[in-house]
């Protein structure tokens, strides 16, 4: 809120690295008035934080309005320039509740947090019910705003985004990936052998698939991206698919049956790698609109498949030089082996790549 002159906000104080730091809850509406950013024409060396990325901005505002009863957002972490002074709370210890005033001729810059500043701003616009709720922000004190450009890379030094298969796991707005969790824990050949946290299976795991390479595949089967709805009739249909596939392929029933162990089986077959979910995905969409009432009898040529690592035919597709490939265009060309395989119609620049 505002009071005259200043601006006050209830605070906690705390110090870092010997330095004064305060946590405050800012309202919404005041943020647009109380940060601005950085002439984003201003090179790089001369601001305190990355240009604006406008392509952000719509997603984040987006997924406010979208989930206005249960969106969440760390704090805002800020700079401040300007004769700050804290007044502790009855009995509290130096370091302890107080206000936080902060006159308002003081300058700020954001840390850390613009997009979501400018998202709010955008989000209000909509909705500006949203104004009398609150975000934290962490301000440190910067005479000057000499330290600012530091402040901001520490910040981000050590900054990592979670995994894809992470991200799926924690997910319950997608439906997509609620889906890719139930067929990880369900389908045979992903149940237990399903990394959940990173997009890689390194070589010594007990592991054979990735939870972002069964959200990817099915993502293709279905036809699906992010948030897009799934129905019921959907659901069955990645189910019986890659229920079918567990049928139809020797090495997951090894996998399922625990018969050879999955680092030997990921050492010998293209198989049981994401590459391979993707392309059967690939393939597979085509088969279910090509043959919705006989796709599944149709899975039974793949048994004539050779998977072996040691087979030419899958060079320059599923693999280079005997290494796995994770990219698009090879899972394409892997599904172009597989379309052919189950009598799917090629187009002829795709005969030819067969």
């Amino acid at each position: 809120m505002t009071h005259g002159y200043v601006h006050t906000f209830p605070a906690l104080r705390g110090v870092q690295g010997g330095r004064e730091y305060f946590v405050a809850m800012c309202p919404l509406k005041l943020l647009p008035r109380l940060f601005h950013f950085d002439d984003k024409e201003l090179p790089a060396e001369m601001r305190a934080q990355r240009s604006l990325n406008q392509a952000r901005v719509p997603e984040i505002c987006h997924y406010i309005l979208e989930n206005r009863d249960d969106y969440v957002f760390s704090a805002i972490t800020a700079s401040i320039d300007g004769e700050v002074s804290f007044e502790p709370l009855d009995g509290a210890t130096v370091f302890g509740l107080g206000k936080l005033i902060i006159p308002m001729s003081a300058r700020f810059i954001i840390n850390d947090g613009q997009h979501r500043r400018a998202a709010i701003e955008a989000a209000l616009q909509e909705a500006p019910e949203l104004g009398e709720e609150t975000i934290g922000v962490v301000f440190y004190m910067d005479t000057g705003l000499t330290r600012s450009q530091q402040i901001f890379a520490d910040l981000n030094k050590h900054a990592s985004r979670p995994t894809g298969s992470l991200g799926i796991l924690y997910d319950y707005r997608d439906p997509l990936a609620c889906l890719s969790r139930d067929l990880a824990d369900q389908v045979p050949v992903f149940k237990g052998l399903t990394e959940k946290e990173k997009t890689v299976v390194i070589n010594n795991s007990i592991k054979l698939f990735t939870l972002n390479g069964i959200y990817v595949a099915t993502g293709e089967l279905l036809d699906k991206r992010k948030k897009m709805p799934i129905n019921d009739e959907e659901v069955k249909l990645a189910f019986r698919f890659w229920n079918e596939l567990c049928q139809v392929i020797p090495e997951w029933q090894m996998a399922c049956k625990r018969t050879v162990s999955t680092v030997e089986l990921r050492r010998s077959f293209v198989c049981v790698h994401n590459i391979l979910l993707f392309a059967l995905g690939i393939a597979g969409r085509q088969l279910l609109r090509e043959y919705p009432g006989e796709w599944a009898s149709r899975l039974q040529a793949l048994r004539k498949l050779e998977w072996s690592r040691n087979n030419r035919m899958w060079e320059g597709r599923a693999q280079t030089n005997g290494k796995m490939n994770t990219n698009r265009q090879s899972a394409e060309l892997t599904a172009i082996k597989l379309r052919s395989t189950l009598g799917l119609p090629l187009n002829p620049k795709e005969t030819w790549l067969v």
